[in-house]
Parts: structure tokens; sequence; C-alpha cells
């Protein structure tokens, strides 16, 4: 399997360079200190996901175009193959959840892909799903997270923020501090990223990475039954292209509660005027909560705006 290089993250950034306009670097104050947040939520597909579908799909060969691409996602991967394959016109199948967001299964199919639904709750495994579709047709499997182009695709963010930061007169990040399900933005970002801590943080009950890099070994969340409201970040393990490079760039990993997400989604939509869905306010969530220590070169990505407005409208209410 091909490991991914800082070269390739390179050539992806070029690529979504041409296609797409670079998501806002936000300038903010936490308590005092100034930061900086990417807001991904912004992107088409409103998740960074579009990043590593567009990198994998661009650099399919016509015979794979033609027999087509699986993927399996809670939404937002989902919602990014789909956008790629409609416009390079691949055909585009993808194994969801039956639990989720209803918000995320409509903008996938509106994207034009076929959803094949599984059965989480009843531990159905997503994967096996997947792999019985890509036998049948011949079609190429894009993972969410353990795929070297989409870690690529997914670095590129990181790429972006360097940018960003010296156009501002500054040097690169100190640090920056992401959302993590399967651990492919994180990959990514340590790869694009050699200089800057990078920060992970997952979602109480499925910090899976968290407990991986304590243990120096992949670790799977104990109780795939927990729930919670980050269904982005629902990620039974990493895997061992991802671990491989997280074990030698990620010190640690943080874990965030359901109340320090909810506080997170009400702090961005107020001061930062973004919509937040609960996976893409983890980061956030961390840094409000003081679990990670911040200077003015400290990046937090927004990773996802896909959220049920009703459930939305709940969080900004306060009554949870």
């Amino acid at each position: 399997m091909r490991t991914p290089t800082p070269e390739g993250v390179a050539r992806a950034a070029a690529k979504i360079a041409e296609l797409l306009p670079k998501t806002p670097l936000i300038e903010a104050e936490v308590n005092g200190a100034r930061l900086w947040f990417k807001a991904e939520s912004l992107q088409p597909v409103g998740a960074f996901k579009i990043r590593g579908a567009w990198h994998r799909l661009s650099d399919l060969t016509a015979d794979e175009r033609a027999r087509g691409v699986v993927g399996v996602s809670s939404g937002n991967h989902a919602q990014g193959v789909a956008w790629a394959a409609k416009r390079l016109g691949i055909p585009a199948t993808i194994v969801m959840p039956v639990d989720a967001p209803q918000v995320k299964l409509d903008a996938t199919r509106a994207h034009g892909a076929e959803v094949v639904l599984y059965d989480r709750p009843g531990g159905e495994d997503r994967d096996a799903v997947a792999q019985r579709l890509v036998d049948q047709s011949g079609a190429t499997l894009v993972h969410a997270f353990a795929d070297a182009w989409v870690i690529e695709g997914q670095g590129s963010t990181g790429t972006e923020i360097v940018a960003q930061l010296a156009e501002r007169g500054l040097q690169g990040p100190t640090r920056i501090v992401c959302p993590c399900g399967g651990g492919g933005l994180t990959a990514g970002l340590a790869v694009a990223c050699p200089e800057a801590e990078i920060v992970p943080v997952e979602p109480e009950g499925w910090d899976d990475v968290r407990l991986s890099l304590e243990a120096g070994e992949i670790v799977g969340v104990a109780d795939t039954s927990h729930p919670t409201a980050c269904d982005a970040l629902q990620t039974p393990a990493t895997r061992p292209i991802n671990f491989a490079v997280l074990k030698g760039r990620v010190p640690r990993g943080l874990m965030v509660t359901p109340a320090e997400v909810r506080a997170a989604q009400r702090w961005a939509f107020s001061k930062l005027h973004l919509v937040v869905e609960p996976g893409g306010a983890a980061a956030l969530a961390a840094v409000l909560a003081g679990k990670v220590p911040v200077d003015g070169r400290t990046a937090v990505i927004i990773s996802g705006g896909n959220t049920d407005a009703a459930a939305f409208a709940k969080v900004l209410s306060g009554n949870d």
C-alpha cells in the first residue's frame, strides 16, 4: 500500500487550489489569546472531506473511473466522494448507516450517488458491506481515512493554513487542533506541517486514537453503542496507514464531553457566525475547555457544517 508523502500533499494542494477557493482563516480571541480558525465548514459539501475525495478520484485511471467508486461514510466523506464523482462523471455508491442524519443522506443523494444503508446500531460491518459491493462491480474503494490519497488531500488543509498565516506576516502554526475520527485529517496535517504540533480531538466514548497513542498500538472503541452526537467522528478504530504516521508525530490526543461540544457549537455561532455540526466543533471544544495550550499561532479546524436544523436550534437554545 502506498504511504502518504509531503510531495503527495503538495500535489493534492495544487489540484485543490485550481478547483476551490481557500476557506477563510478567521482570527478571534479565546480568553485573551489570539487564535486562527480554519472554516472548513464552508466547503461546497460543508466539510474538509472534499479535499481527500477530489485528490483520490481525480487520480483514477480511465478504466477505474468507468468501473466507479464505493465509499463508506456517515455523511461528510459521502458528500465529498459524491461531489467529486459527479464532477468527474464517475458512478458512485456510498455505504451509509441507517441512523445517519437525514440532512447528510439527502445531500449525498442530491449529488447523484447511490446510497446503500447498513445497520450501524445493529452492529452490521460497514466495511464488509462495502467490500461486497467492490467485489461485485470491480469499483475502487475510497476509504474515508485509511487511504494515502485521502490523507494527502486532507493534509492540504494545513498547506493552506501555512500560506494564509504567511500572508499575514506570520510563520507557520505552532500547533493545529483538529477533530479526529479515524485519523485521516490528523495524519494529513502531520505530513503537511512537520514543524507544528498536531492535536487530535475525539468525542467521549469514541476516543480510540487518544487511547492508541497512549498505548503505542491500535486500540479500538470499547463500546460502539456508546451514544454521541458527533456522528462524523464515530470510527471503531484507526488503521495501520494512519497510525504509522501518528505514532511518530502526534504525542497525544484529547477527549471532549457532549456538553463541551454543545458549548463550542454555540460559541462558533455567536463569535464566528458559523453553523457547525457536533463533530466539526470538537477541536474548538477542547480549546474552550482549556484542554490544550494556545498562542498567537495556534490554528483550530472547524471541520463540518452539516447539521440538522432542529437539532442545531435545540443546541442554540441551551435546553440540553
